[in-house]
C-alpha cells in the first residue's frame, strides 16, 4: 500500500491579471508568506506562500481544464509509481524541483493528484 506522510500542497486557480488582487487578500489580509518558487516554475505565472507546514499555490488559468490539485507527501515515490502503473492508474510525470520526486495521477472523476517524495 502506499504510505501516505502529509498534505504538502493545495493548488487553487484565480482568473488571469488578479496576482495583485490575490496577492492583496493572500499575503496581505490573510497574513500568509509569499515565497519563491523554483527556477524551474518562475517563468510560470503565479505564486506561492506559506501557510503553517503546507503550501498554498496560486495558479493563473483562463481554460476549463483546472491545475486545482491536491498534493500528498509519500514514502518510496517509486514503489508508488510502480504500485499506480500496476493498478492500471495514468501517470504522468511533472516538470522536475528541486530536492523532490513527483509525479500526478488522476482519479475516475479527472481529479488531478500530485504525489512527491522530498529528498532527504
Amino acid at each position: 500500500m502506499i504510505q501516505f506522510e502529509r498534505i504538502h500542497h493545495v493548488q487553487l486557480c484565480i482568473p488571469i491579471d488578479a496576482e495583485d488582487q490575490a496577492r492583496e487578500f493572500y499575503g496581505t489580509i490573510l497574513g500568509l508568506q509569499e515565497i519563491e518558487r523554483p527556477l524551474s516554475l518562475q517563468d510560470r505565472p503565479g505564486m506561492w506562500f506559506k501557510m503553517g507546514n503546507i503550501e498554498l499555490h496560486i495558479g493563473l488559468e483562463e481554460s476549463s481544464l483546472s491545475k486545482r490539485h491536491p498534493a500528498f507527501e509519500v514514502k518510496d515515490i517509486e514503489f508508488t509509481r510502480a504500485y499506480c502503473i500496476s493498478k492500471g492508474i495514468k501517470v504522468k510525470d511533472e516538470i522536475p524541483i528541486p530536492g523532490q520526486t513527483r509525479f500526478s495521477i488522476w482519479d475516475p472523476f479527472e481529479n488531478r493528484i500530485e504525489l512527491l517524495e522530498r529528498w532527504k
